[in-house]
């Protein structure tokens, strides 16, 4: 089943609602994104820098990971009243009339 960010957004408002009780306020929330995004960090840094795994690290989802940090920025959009559909797109347009040859014309990555 594919899910469109709009529907994303509607799933984990809903959760929230039912589940949830409500929203942390925005600044527990950000606090919390950025605990998720270093636990992702953490899996990255092992499975693909030169850490090494500790015991204690062994169960560890990739996947997972980054759905935690999806549902956290999820909950600080939704919060916010930021469409994220509409903010991604935007973002697209800026990102390719604004790096359209400066990507392909880097030296380091050809």
């Amino acid at each position: 089943m594919e899910i469109s960010i709009k529907r994303a957004q509607e799933l984990v408002d809903q959760w929230i609602k039912e589940k949830g009780v409500r929203y942390f306020n925005e600044l527990t929330n950000l606090a919390q994104l950025t605990e998720e995004v270093g636990e992702l960090a953490r899996i990255i840094g092992r499975t693909y820098g030169e850490q090494s795994f500790k015991e204690t690290d062994k169960e560890v989802n990739l996947a997972d990971e980054m759905a935690d940090v999806l549902f956290v920025l999820i909950c600080l959009a939704n919060q916010t009243g930021v469409d994220l559909t509409e903010a991604f797109e935007k973002n697209m347009e800026k990102k390719t009339h604004r790096d359209s040859e400066r990507h392909k014309n880097n030296k380091k990555l050809n």
